[in-house]
């Protein structure tokens, strides 16, 4: 918890947080637009790029380079994003390879 100076502070704050987990909540609820969302998604599920890869290898799809998805391809798509994914997604993405990265560290 961050620190406040009162309680109508630390209100404010609280409501922000839920307001910023709601519509987080609605991001992941909504279907994925375009296949990029789609593979974004399945990383936030799996938390794992050779998992996510794994998904869209099944799929028949193939990388840019026409080449086998890899798990690299996946961590591009989530650091430098794309037109085609929300940016709300595409930040909660980015939170969750935060996440894995921290719990490393603590291993």
């Amino acid at each position: 918890m961050k620190p406040y100076s009162n309680i109508a502070e630390l209100i404010e704050m609280l409501e922000a947080e839920i307001s910023s987990l709601s519509e987080e909540i609605t991001t992941l609820k909504r279907e994925p637009q375009s296949f990029n969302e789609q593979v974004v998604l399945k990383y936030i599920d799996t938390r794992s790029t050779g998992k996510t890869k794994d998904f869209v290898r099944s799929l028949d799809v193939k990388s840019e380079r026409g080449s086998l998805f890899s798990s690299g391809d996946v961590s591009k798509i989530i650091k430098d994003g794309a037109d085609d994914i929300a940016p709300n997604l595409l930040s909660i993405a980015k939170k969750v390879v935060n996440m894995k990265k921290k719990s490393s560290k603590h291993r």
